[in-house]
């Protein structure tokens, strides 16, 4: 039987109190894997992308690329590993006093380093592969043009693109807890992870694999030429400071506060929590609520 929001709630409070007590080394392994893994979709979206702008529109071509992105998600989530923006639902364990604030700070920082180790680990490995070769260098213009663009947006729109994403991503976490099966999960991931990435929000790990891969592609003469872009900004600098920094705030804000704060408030503070102890000694009421909701 599917989880009920509250219980979502709950499942996910005690989640997040388990991550901000694993040990360092496993936590960063963990995350390491996650940067990888994300990257695998980045990877993949930009793959099957490169060359459907011109025959099938922007907007087609985002909706295919949403749509392979979104096995990143389903392997963070069914292969167990540490996602920062997913674990920005760990704050939903700090309103409720299962994990003080350094410990959360903790985990979020451990992760974010371990998936952007993961992330250009997988740049490195990909690039060394010569993969961009592919489609007579369109795959590789297409991630130069990726990452290009990325750190060429203003720190507004990158912080409100960022909110937008990960309150998504987020919710794509949320629903994944609600189902008890493998192929829930799945479903659960597809389609909040699609819709973020054809929507063109911003997501950090996403683009510690999309932007350093341009950063790379940005020393190949070759393809620089072919490319007629202006890549001044696409550089070390660049991308920490014109995109990873309001991207990750904007992050922290989309799951932090509009997903883990609202249905805290909503599920799990003293006065919600009270209501759900007295259906626990009731369950008489707990399946009339539940009558309720289905009527």
């Amino acid at each position: 039987m599917m989880k009920r929001p509250n219980e979502i709630a709950m499942a996910l409070r005690e989640t997040g109190r388990k991550k901000t007590q694993l040990s360092l080394d496993r936590m960063f392994i963990l995350a390491i894997l996650a940067g990888v893994y994300i990257g695998f979709g980045a990877q993949l979206a930009t793959t099957v992308s490169m060359d459907m702008i011109p025959r099938y529109g922007v907007g087609l071509t985002n909706l295919v690329s949403g749509a392979v992105f979104s096995v990143g998600l389903m392997l963070v989530i069914l292969g167990g590993s540490e996602l920062f923006t997913g674990n920005n639902l760990i704050w939903l364990s700090y309103l409720c006093g299962r994990a003080n604030i350094s410990n959360v700070l903790r985990s979020w920082t451990v992760v974010y380093l371990g998936n952007f180790v993961g992330s250009v680990a997988l740049v490195l490995i990909i690039y060394l592969g010569g993969l961009y070769t592919l489609g007579s260098n369109t795959l590789g213009l297409r991630a130069l043009a990726i990452a290009n663009s990325k750190v060429n947006l203003g720190f507004v729109e990158l912080v409100a693109r960022g909110v937008v994403c990960n309150w998504l991503v987020c919710l794509a976490v949320w629903t994944a807890t609600s189902a008890e099966d493998t192929t829930g999960k799945i479903f659960a991931c597809f389609f909040p992870i699609m819709a973020f990435v054809a929507s063109g929000f911003e997501h950090s790990v996403a683009n510690m694999f999309f932007v350093p891969m341009g950063i790379m592609l940005k020393g190949v003469p070759s393809l620089v030429a072919l490319s007629n872009l202006s890549l001044t900004n696409l550089t070390w600098s660049g991308f920490i400071i014109n995109n990873l920094v309001p991207v990750t705030l904007g992050n922290i804000i989309g799951g932090g506060f509009f997903v883990a704060t609202l249905y805290w408030y909503v599920y799990l503070r003293p006065a919600a929590r009270a209501l759900d102890m007295i259906e626990e000694l009731n369950p008489a009421l707990r399946v009339r609520r539940r009558e309720l909701d289905e009527e």
